[in-house]
């Protein structure tokens, strides 16, 4: 694929300068992030679903059925600890309001269109939600440990048209809601039936979640804030903070928000080290260059030698991985608390690009390494089903209004 750089003459806004600015641009996001809304969580019969409310707004309902507040803890333990999805299952919980519940409520999971496992046991799950719109997941097993990653999607399809990624080729159909993004976990434990929560001595095969699959997740950061909340309360799910890692190509003002909110931990989509070479390949950073991308890092309170900033970087042949590349990269990320996770770029139907050779790779990591960072070479996963990093589409499209 051709590249072409040019002088980069556009004025960069200092916006780290003014929390001022920062905050109406958050207002902005929140705003657009509105447009694509996803549908509210209820049947079409009137239940609503309880995956994805707060205790809070689990507590209400409770009143506005005639039940005392308490009950929400019980329920909270059994959709979330348990995993229950049938309230007559709830054995602490009397038949009567067992029915009562089933009469208002359901517990619901996304429906699995297709499960594919590949040969080295990464599993790819299609979901498909009430609108009939889908997204991806992936579970990712450890090589060595019974332990695992869950790769979850925060939007149907993707708004930034990164030009390396096949998710980026599918146009932003709308937000996932809370009950969808916990949703994925959830459905994912069922499949390799890990319920009811190991507890914290205890080992967990879906031991992390990692918010990489398709969409920007800070583009629709109330819906995964929430649910992440919902996933690290330590009455449920109890994932820790420090097992969720979100990763964005770099929305700077929800990073800060992100940060001072959740504090979990944080990988930047950079694959490029200037802003005319990003500019084409990351198109975000025309919005938000990598100066500033930078000084939101440094910010980012959960960074520290113990829980440092990942920063992927696709290898892509003769566009990004020459060792000039490596030492300015090195430049950016001095003095941070970081790594670098170096990606093979994964093959797609349709792409232009080519993966850098092992040589180059090789190369490129000795610079980084020799550097004091940590720069393993991710080993594809999941190719044969097309689950690797950059390789997730489904055919959902935005539907059309219509007069």
């Amino acid at each position: 694929m051709t590249v072409l750089t040019h002088p980069d003459t556009r004025p960069r806004i200092n916006s780290v300068a003014s929390d001022d600015l920062n905050e109406a641009e958050r207002e902005r996001i929140r705003a657009k992030s509105a447009l694509f809304a996803p549908p509210e969580a209820r049947l079409e019969d009137g239940r609503r679903d309880l995956v994805g409310m707060s205790r809070e707004e689990l507590a209400t309902l409770m009143t506005e059925i005639g039940e005392k507040p308490f009950r929400a803890k019980q329920i909270w333990h059994w959709i979330y600890h348990q995993g229950a999805t049938d309230f007559s299952k709830m054995s602490t919980i009397a038949k009567p309001l067992q029915a009562k519940l089933a009469e208002h409520f359901i517990v619901g999971r996304p429906t699995t269109t297709t499960e594919q496992t590949s040969v080295d046991a990464t599993r790819k799950f299609l979901f498909r939600f009430r609108d009939g719109q889908e997204a991806e997941t992936v579970y990712i097993p450890d090589r060595k440990e019974d332990r695992g990653a869950v790769c979850i999607s925060s939007q149907v399809g993707c708004t930034l048209s990164c030009t390396f990624c096949h998710t980026g080729t599918q146009k932003l159909v709308r937000n996932l809601g809370p009950a969808e993004i916990v949703g994925q976990f959830m459905a994912a434990r069922d499949s390799y039936k890990e319920w009811p929560s190991p507890s914290a001595d205890m080992p967990r095969f879906l031991s992390t979640i990692v918010l990489m699959g398709m969409g920007e997740p800070l583009y629709n950061y109330d819906n995964v804030a929430k649910a992440m909340r919902i996933i690290m309360d330590g009455e449920g799910i109890a994932l820790s903070r420090r097992r969720i890692t979100l990763s964005t190509s770099g929305v700077v003002p929800m990073m800060d928000r992100c940060g001072d909110e959740l504090g979990i931990n944080l990988a930047i989509s950079l694959h490029a080290v200037t802003n005319d070479l990003r500019d084409q390949i990351v198109p975000l950073n025309r919005k938000y260059p990598i100066e500033e991308l930078m000084a939101a890092c440094r910010r980012y309170p959960a960074a520290s030698n113990s829980r440092r900033i990942t920063f992927e970087y696709i290898m892509l042949r003769g566009v990004n991985d020459s060792e000039a590349d490596a030492r300015e990269l090195v430049r950016l990320i001095k003095d941070m608390p970081a790594k670098v996770n170096l990606i093979p770029f994964n093959p797609w139907p349709g792409s232009d690009f080519k993966p850098s050779t092992r040589e180059q790779l090789a190369k490129f990591a000795k610079i980084v390494m020799d550097a004091g960072f940590a720069s393993p070479i991710r080993t594809p996963r999941g190719q044969d089903i097309l689950a690797a990093c950059g390789q997730l589409k489904t055919e959902s499209e935005r539907q059309r209004k219509t007069a």
